[in-house]
């Protein structure tokens, strides 16, 4: 992992309870509610996919970015 890159179960503890389908956009935002730092945001800004279906969908696109 590259540096400052959070690993998947910290960034599932900022999206925990977050309902899918969910967009992008909602990611982020639930993330910052959740108290996310700025490096979690740029990384979820990054995903390629707008939507996702559950939290192991954004775990695979955090792991190929």
């Amino acid at each position: 992992m590259t540096e400052g890159k959070p690993n998947p179960i910290e960034l599932q503890k900022y999206l925990k309870g977050m309902h899918y389908p969910a967009k992008k956009q909602d990611l982020i935002q639930h993330a910052q509610e959740n108290g996310a730092d700025e490096n979690v945001q740029k990384l979820l800004d990054q995903l390629k996919e707008e939507e996702f279906n559950s939290p192991a969908e954004v775990s695979k696109a955090v792991g190929e970015l």
